[in-house]
């Protein structure tokens, strides 16, 4: 079966580069706040950093000319640091540039971001001062004699400095929206990252047609707290509340009493954030007596959602929940369920393809199209694919198929075209010839008022292949064990789908954009009970 987004039939899709969507919020809406530094300020948040539209084009068009000054168009200049409007700043700045912008965790460690500087090349890195008490210019020095492309270290830490360091009438390159705008890094769910290119069309694309899903105008205010290194942070929220109106405000590090407070500060109206995020605002002490009214949507992703989570959002903020699904290779939304989706059992999926997003789904084997409710590899294609992986054309190869990407994720579509996920192809479980879709067993289990999370994968079994295994994360005070649990999954379905092996954990390996790393879950697995 395939699906496309409903205006993708009878309309072109815009083609603008980063630098387009900026220019064109400017002359808009030149005098309304765009960017508000999120950081507090004695102890509580202020807005004494703060940015209109026009000034953002001002300060973006001064780091494009202090990059032009050390980098030519169509380098890589890779950014690690901690999540600032300055971040943002260089993200527009690069792109005004045709730099091509290498963003890295600020988490990572020095083996880490030197496969990240060495692999995709980078010409130089634009550098934090610290991050967490470690100093990030110091680890840069420590493998810079590795790394024979970089040139250039830009720190961050005088700015004022850096952007009066180009030449202020010099001239700004011709950018084309097919360009490299990004390379992303995969979060590594299964093994080494790929830096995965992102086209400036795709990149403005996706973060406008997320925005307008979710209903966002001029009067919303945006609070950020998904990593910028990440195309949730620095492209659906920065990208989307510029190119519909809204004011972005950008914390240094997601803590839900500085997100609520805030929402207080500002009268935020957004939030994007993974399921983990919205459970410890939700789970925050102060949140009843928090003034929240003008909170109006929270917009779930980048991990599995229970549609549990979403009834607690509802009734403890008042606000709407939405769920989108993508990955980075798709810049990254595929779908995204509607505020008041007319659907009834919209909270069970992901939505329908975005505008100018089609959406497959394939035999996993033929790749064949299949029938709806048919389960296989879920498929996309439009502008906001990737260009392909940098330097791996193998990988390139396996993703990109006839313009179509491959997700790897298992998923259908219903006869109204909202998609389901059902876990990773990789992860797909097969027990004695039967097909077990980890999705299923996670969602029941999720159902439990005792857990608070889990994830399900296959354990080799010589006498049915695989056997189903369960990671379990119990709610703070609770208890319960393997064989309660498993009573419970045999109420809601069938055997061959239940797990046998049960273990508990205090928490779970995660991408930085909220995802579980199962790869790092089986030695666990295989070990002793």
């Amino acid at each position: 079966m395939e699906q496309q987004g409903p205006r993708t039939a009878v309309e072109a899709p815009p083609e603008h580069t980063v630098g387009d969507v900026l220019r064109i919020a400017a002359a808009r809406r030149p005098d309304r706040t765009a960017l508000v530094d999120g950081a507090l300020v004695d102890g509580a948040p202020g807005a004494d950093r703060a940015w209109t539209t026009a000034e953002v084009l001002a300060d973006a068009e001064r780091v494009a000319r202090a990059l032009l000054r050390r980098f030519a168009p169509g380098e890589k200049v890779a950014i690690w640091a901690p999540n600032s409007p300055e971040w943002v700043l260089v993200e527009f700045g690069a792109a005004l540039a045709g730099l091509t912008l290498v963003t890295v965790n600020p988490a990572y460690l020095a083996a880490e971001v030197e496969f990240v500087l060495g692999q995709s090349r980078a010409s130089g890195v634009v550098v934090a001062p610290e991050f967490r008490g470690r100093d990030l210019v110091a680890v840069v020095e420590e493998v810079r004699p590795r790394l024979d492309a970089l040139r250039e270290v830009v720190p961050l830490g005088d700015w004022d400095a850096f952007l009066g360091s180009g030449e202020p009438d010099a001239a700004l390159p011709a950018v084309a929206p097919t360009d490299i705008a990004q390379v992303q890094y995969t979060s590594g769910t299964t093994g080494s990252p790929k830096g995965t290119l992102l086209t400036h069309r795709g990149l403005a694309l996706n973060g406008r047609v997320f925005a307008e899903a979710l209903g966002a105008g001029e009067s919303d205010v945006w609070i950020n707290p998904m990593p910028l290194f990440h195309t949730a942070g620095c492209g659906l929220t920065t990208l989307g509340a510029l190119q519909t109106g809204g004011a972005h405000v950008v914390p240094p590090a997601f803590e839900p009493g500085l997100v609520l407070d805030l929402f207080e500060a500002h009268r935020g109206s957004v939030i994007l954030c993974v399921p983990t995020m919205l459970v410890r605002l939700l789970d925050d002490p102060s949140l009843a007596a928090r003034d929240l009214a003008s909170w109006r949507l929270v917009a779930l992703g980048g991990a599995p959602v229970a549609p549990d989570l979403v009834a607690r959002a509802e009734k403890a903020l008042g606000v709407a929940v939405t769920i989108g699904y993508g990955q980075t290779e798709a810049s990254p939304y595929i779908t995204h369920t509607l505020p008041d989706d007319p659907n009834p059992q919209w909270a069970h999926t992901v939505g329908r393809p975005l505008p100018h997003v089609e959406v497959r789904i394939t035999d996993a084997a033929s790749g064949a199209p299949l029938p709806p409710g048919g389960v296989g590899e879920i498929r996309t294609r439009g502008i906001c694919v990737m260009a392909g992986y940098f330097d791996a054309p193998e990988a390139t190869r396996a993703a990109l198929e006839d313009g179509w990407l491959r997700t790897g994720d298992l998923g259908s579509l219903d006869a109204d075209g909202y998609l389901r996920i059902q876990g990773r192809l990789k992860d797909m479980i097969i027990r004695g010839g039967e097909n077990v879709y980890p999705r299923e067993v996670e969602d029941v289990l999720h159902s439990h008022p005792a857990v608070a999370g889990a994830a399900v994968l296959g354990t080799p079994d010589p006498e049915w292949g695989e056997t189903v295994a369960a990671v379990v994360q119990l709610r703070e005070g609770a208890s319960v064990d393997g064989a309660e649990l498993e009573r419970f999954c045999r109420q809601h379905l069938a055997s061959f789908k239940t797990p046998r092996t049960w273990r508990f954990v205090d928490g779970f390996p995660q991408t930085a954009s909220g995802k579980i790393q199962k790869f790092a879950l089986r030695d666990l697995v295989a070990g002793p009970g």
